[in-house]
Order: structure tokens, then C-alpha cells, then sequence
């Protein structure tokens, strides 16, 4: 498998270890797990997180976990930060197919990386990009 850019919710998902993650995009993780490959995390999953937790909708725990993985450098997960390649990309990606902008950074980024994307959003493939879940 290659390395992967992955999207809030898979993230989310695979740290919560919930059964709503798909087989595939579980079975990548596992491997970043194992340190055979990277995925990236667009910063911008980080600010979702963020107001996911400020809403209620998620554990208030889940960025510390994240962070707690990040720091042990045990994982191959790794923070991508928003640049203005990813910020080029961006134009690539029609409003009209993914209409909610961090989702939209978050396809711009694994565009740009030119790697598949961990999601289960249905408007998705519409970018084109190749997916997993």
C-alpha cells in the first residue's frame, strides 16, 4: 500500500477505534500503525477536531490522544500543513462537486501529494482522486 492523506472523519473513526470505519481505510491505518507507511493529516482536520469537540460531537479527549500518537512518533501519522501547493490544488477541485471548504482542502491536499484519499463522503469521488474506505 502506499502512504494516504486521510479525511477528519476516518481520523476521527480511527482513533475513537469505531466499526463505522471502513474495511480498507481500517486495514491502512493499521499499517501506519506499523510504521510501513505515512498519513497525512491536513491541518485542517485539526481545526475540524477542534469545533467537532466545541460542539459536543465528539470526545473532548480525541486531540489530546492525537497528540499523544503524534509525539510518540510511534505511528506514521504526520501533520501537512496547509501551503500554497495545496492552495493551488484547491482550484482543481470544483466548488460544485465538494461544495464545504475543508473538505475541499482536505481532497486539495492528497491532490497535490498526488496520494489516495481515506474518506467515506460520497462526493468525493467526483475529484477524481483515488480513494479508500
Amino acid at each position: 500500500m502506499s502512504n494516504a492523506v486521510t479525511d477528519t472523519h476516518a481520523l476521527i473513526w480511527y482513533l475513537e477505534d469505531s466499526p463505522r470505519l471502513g474495511a480498507a481505510a481500517n486495514r491502512v491505518f493499521n499499517e501506519c500503525d506499523r510504521g510501513e507507511i505515512v498519513i497525512y493529516i491536513p491541518t485542517v482536520c485539526l481545526v475540524e477536531i477542534v469545533y467537532l469537540q466545541e460542539r459536543g460531537r465528539i470526545s473532548p479527549d480525541l486531540r489530546t490522544q492525537l497528540d499523544a500518537e503524534l509525539l510518540t512518533g510511534t505511528s506514521g501519522l504526520v501533520i501537512f500543513d496547509l501551503t500554497v501547493e495545496v492552495v493551488n490544488a484547491l482550484a482543481m477541485i470544483p466548488p460544485a462537486s465538494v461544495p464545504d471548504m475543508p473538505d475541499r482542502i482536505i481532497a486539495a491536499t492528497a491532490l497535490h501529494l498526488n496520494l489516495p484519499l481515506i474518506t467515506r463522503d460520497s462526493r468525493m469521488p467526483l475529484t477524481g482522486l483515488n480513494l479508500i474506505w
